[in-house]
């Protein structure tokens, strides 16, 4: 009995059954000026929810941060496979716009959607999205200085501290970085 309750539970791991597929979500930060807190504590959220996170850019050097902090990417932002990925997140900071007339950048957020990922972006990053044209209709929220560039491009501006619409979240800066990394999580569920 012994030796047949081993070979049915090796069975079961070959096969892939009772093994659930760990989650995986995609940070996208600038090369330089993203908000390191907008980075790390939803980083650290997700995680601890148990997914696997990469971090793209337009650098496999170091990426550097408003508050000091330097990450080292993972990938290159154009080598970002969407279909790979469970949800795709933009952090903020200054550093952020460079992404909001990026055509890579915006083709990733159409794929997001197109696949009906989660696609989440805090602080001025939502404007990367709202120029993709992916919150016209949606209820969303970016940093206040960015209201109106959500407005215009036909968002429901909340001003929410965190803001969920379908599988987008987006969230208005550094004090919502964790509730927003909890949304996705909780999305992700």
């Amino acid at each position: 009995m012994r030796i047949l309750r081993f070979v049915l539970a090796f069975w079961i791991l070959l096969s892939g059954w009772g093994v659930a597929e760990m989650k995986k979500a995609v940070f996208i930060i600038a090369e330089d000026g993203f908000r390191d807190e907008e980075f790390f504590q939803p980083k650290e959220v997700l995680e601890k929810g148990g997914l696997e996170v990469k971090v793209a850019s337009t650098t496999k050097g170091y990426a550097q941060g408003v508050l000091g902090a330097k990450v080292k990417p993972d990938i290159l932002i154009q080598d970002i496979k969407v279909e790979d990925f469970d949800a795709v997140i933009f952090v903020g900071g200054a550093g952020a716009s460079r992404y909001w007339d990026d055509p890579v950048a915006q083709k990733i957020v159409q794929q997001a959607v197109a696949q009906n990922k989660v696609l989440a972006a805090i602080c001025i990053a939502p404007v990367t999205l709202a120029r993709a044209g992916v919150l016209k209709g949606k209820r969303a929220t970016v940093w206040h200085s960015e209201a109106g560039q959500l407005k215009a491009a036909g968002a429901d501006y909340t001003g929410s501290a965190v803001e969920k619409d379908g599988n987008i979240i987006t969230a208005a800066g550094p004090i919502a970085a964790t509730a927003f990394g909890e949304e996705i999580v909780k999305a992700l569920k």
